[in-house]
């Protein structure tokens, strides 16, 4: 899984500028913080081998375990609603390969994941860290459950379809803060935007119809 690309380098920053440039020119993603982001995370390193050539083809792609990782356009969909600031706290639930982690690292304080797949996570482990992200904190264990440990998160993103969102990461969600997933059947699932009020009242809103992997 990922590795240094052997593809020449000005060739992947075309590929990456021609999809950021469509972004821009689209209003898709309003967050220059996010857009930023994206620039400087190579997203070749979080795909497999054989198919850094895809690396920015905007579709999902496999990374084992029954696995993907998420289209550009999704991924950047999903940090745009969730809006990380520098100084935040943020909890992942589906680390993958490990790509958005580094996005994340990139616009909060302190990042938190969990991952399920013992595999995966040591594999996202090792590619964080050739990608030089220190401040991410990598756990292995049931999403659903959250880190309890490390909780209050200002921010929570999750990566895999839910039917509804576990109610220990509601209760991890810090007053003030923001919580994206996707709610619903596998195919078809709303992706969902939680806000939490200083009095812990949720507001709800959805962001369009998408295809992810299972919460299991």
């Amino acid at each position: 899984m990922g590795g240094k690309s052997s593809l020449p380098e000005a060739w992947l920053t075309r590929e990456k500028q021609q999809l950021h440039d469509r972004w821009v020119a689209r209003a898709e993603i309003h967050s220059r913080r996010v857009l930023e982001a994206f620039l400087e995370v190579p997203r070749e390193l979080f795909v497999p081998v054989a198919m850094q050539t895809e690396s920015y083809v905007d579709y999902p792609l496999p990374i084992g375990a029954g696995q993907t990782i998420s289209q550009p356009t999704t991924v950047m969909l999903m940090l745009d609603l969730l809006d990380p600031q520098s100084g935040d706290r943020v909890l992942e639930i589906g680390a993958g390969s490990g790509y958005n982690a580094a996005l994340l690292a990139r616009l909060a304080k302190e990042v938190v994941t969990v991952e399920r797949h013992e595999v995966l996570a040591k594999q996202a482990e090792t590619l964080l860290q050739r990608a030089g992200s220190r401040n991410i904190r990598m756990l292995c264990g049931d999403g659903k459950l959250g880190a309890p440990d490390h909780a209050p998160f200002d921010r929570i993103i999750i990566t895999a379809a839910a039917h509804v969102v576990p109610q220990p990461l509601l209760d991890q969600l810090a007053p003030g803060g923001t919580l994206v997933a996707p709610v619903g059947e596998t195919h078809g699932c709303w992706m969902t935007r939680i806000c939490k009020n200083p009095q812990g009242t949720l507001e709800r809103s959805r962001h369009g119809r998408f295809s992810f992997v299972p919460l299991v």
